[in-house]
């Protein structure tokens, strides 16, 4: 059996602007000016409390705190009004590809607290779709392998068998930490340089080129 894992944000779904926002929001409720961007995008994938603490370094955990709870009050806000970070171009005819395939079973690994990703996994009918489920409960922030290693106890397949799927360089670092292969997308939040140098063995320019070189590999 072969195992592939996927990132949320910036992988299969595109939630910059929703991130963006809610970084923002915590930045005001908190007392602080906006940040651009950018700025808050380069964070995107480190479970909260860290990514705000790296955005942040001179600031006390007070301040961290509140910046924390403005940005999950936005989440939550957000979710009540019925707002979708929508899936990228490709996604669903990629997952469906890789569940056809005998002996590839499907997982993820996210910054996401659980009930986030149950939120976007149900509010997409991909809620089935992964045999194992990694979120920011109860492991280390990426880049850290715990997400990874959970996955491949939960599953039993080796390390040498599973690759994990993500825009950044915590995706691309978390997997060199797990043993594991690391395939980076083009359409995240990082460029296809920076994955290469945190260890990606490829950087797919879209989810068609993603699935072929998937479906190499499912078959090496």
């Amino acid at each position: 059996m072969k195992l592939v894992i996927f990132d949320i944000d910036g992988t299969l779904v595109d939630s910059q602007l929703e991130i963006t926002r809610a970084m923002n929001h915590g930045m005001i409720a908190a007392g602080l000016p906006e940040m651009e961007p950018a700025r808050i995008l380069s964070i995107v994938g480190l479970s909260l409390p860290v990514a705000v603490a790296r955005l942040l370094p001179g600031a006390g955990p007070d301040l961290h705190e509140r910046v924390v709870a403005g940005y999950r009050e936005s989440f939550i806000a957000a979710r009540a009004a019925g707002a979708l970070p929508p899936l990228y171009p490709g996604a669903l005819d990629c997952l469906d590809t890789l569940a056809a395939l005998d002996g590839v079973v499907l997982g993820i690994a996210t910054g996401k607290p659980a009930r986030g990703l149950a939120a976007i996994l149900d509010a997409h009918g991909l809620t089935g779709r992964f045999i194992t489920r990694q979120s920011a409960d109860g492991h280390p922030s990426k880049p850290h392998p715990a997400m990874l290693h959970s996955a491949l106890s939960e599953t039993g397949v080796a390390a040498g068998r599973a690759v994990m799927v993500g825009d950044s360089t915590f995706d691309m670092e978390m997997a060199c930490a797990a043993d594991m292969a690391g395939f980076g997308v083009g359409w995240g939040f990082c460029p296809a340089a920076e994955l290469q140098a945190a260890g990606a063995r490829l950087v797919a320019p879209d989810y068609p080129a993603l699935t072929r070189a998937l479906l190499e590999w499912a078959h090496e």
